[in-house]
C-alpha cells in the first residue's frame, strides 16, 4: 500500500459521508440575486463552504473593435479565485492555468444559451470571483453566473444549472466536498439546460464504468432540478422583496 493510500480518510461510513450527508444529498445552498450596485446583473452563491460572487456587464460596446461580430454579441468570461479563498490559492495573484481553463469552459457553456444574435457588435462580460473555496467551485460559479445573466435581463434559452458527481469509496455521490474531491476515485462536473435536456458541460477526472457514468449523470440531473428551483426563486425575490432585504444574507455571511 502506498503512502497516499494509507493516508486516505474513510469517506463513507455506514452509508454516510464525512459531513453526514447521504450519497444523493446536496450541501446547503443559498442564492441571492442583484447584490452589486453597479453591475447590470449579479448574484451571490453560498454552496456548502463555497462563497462565489458573479457580476454581468452588457450588452455594451465591444472593445477592442476588431473583436466585434456583425452577427452576434461576443461573450467573455473571467473566473478568478481570490488569494484568500483557500490554502492552495494563498499568496497567488493574477490568472493561473486553472482560471484560464475554467473561464473558457464557462464562456463556452453560456454561448450555447445566450441569444447573442439579438445584440450584434456588442460584448457581454461575465465576472466570477471565488471568495472561499471548498470543492465544486466551477459548479457554484456557473450557477451564480446564470442567475446574474438573468438578473441583467440577458435573453437566454434557459438557465444553466451545474452539479458535480463522483465516486467515493466505490460508490457514486453528488456534490463532492473538498476532501471527497481530493481523495475520491473520480470527479465529474456537469452543467445542464433542464428545459431542453442538453448537457452543456462535461468534464471528468478519474475512471468510471459505463454503468457508473449513466448512474452519475442521472443523479446529477435529479440534483440539478433542486438547484434550478433555488435559482428561479432567487430571481423572483428581486421583484418581490425590498432591496435592503436582499442584502441581508450577504451581509450576514460576511460578518460570520
Amino acid at each position: 500500500m502506498s503512502q497516499a493510500e494509507s493516508n486516505k480518510p474513510k469517506l463513507l461510513v455506514d452509508g454516510k459521508r464525512i459531513d453526514g450527508r447521504a450519497t444523493d444529498e446536496l450541501r446547503p445552498i443559498r442564492i441571492v440575486a442583484r447584490v452589486l450596485n453597479d453591475a447590470d446583473g449579479s448574484a451571490y452563491v453560498e454552496w456548502g463552504k463555497n462563497k462565489v460572487l458573479a457580476g454581468v456587464y452588457g450588452p455594451s460596446e465591444c472593445i477592442p473593435r476588431h473583436d466585434q461580430s456583425l452577427y452576434r454579441s461576443v461573450v467573455r468570461c473571467r473566473y478568478n479565485m481570490a488569494p484568500f479563498s483557500g490554502a492552495e490559492e494563498h499568496g497567488r495573484s493574477g490568472p493561473s492555468r486553472r482560471s484560464r481553463e475554467l473561464s473558457k469552459v464557462i464562456k463556452e457553456a453560456f454561448e450555447n444559451v445566450i441569444i447573442s444574435e439579438n445584440f450584434p457588435r456588442t460584448q457581454i462580460e461575465i465576472f466570477v470571483e471565488v471568495l472561499q473555496s471548498d470543492g465544486g467551485t466551477r459548479c457554484a460559479a456557473i450557477t451564480a453566473a446564470s442567475v446574474a445573466l438573468a438578473d441583467a435581463g440577458i435573453p437566454m434559452k434557459d438557465l444553466i444549472t451545474a452539479v458535480a458527481v463522483g465516486k467515493i469509496d466505490g460508490q457514486m455521490a453528488i456534490d463532492l466536498g473538498k476532501e471527497e474531491d481530493n481523495f475520491g476515485e473520480s470527479d465529474m462536473p456537469l452543467a445542464f439546460s433542464l428545459r431542453t435536456g442538453e448537457l452543456l458541460l462535461f468534464q471528468m477526472d478519474g475512471l468510471l464504468t459505463r454503468e457508473e457514468l449513466q448512474k452519475g449523470i442521472a443523479m446529477a440531473k435529479a440534483a440539478a432540478q433542486k438547484v434550478h428551483k433555488l435559482q428561479v426563486e432567487a430571481i423572483r425575490k428581486v421583484y418581490e422583496e425590498p432591496r435592503e432585504e436582499r442584502f441581508l444574507p450577504v451581509k450576514g455571511a460576511l460578518e460570520k
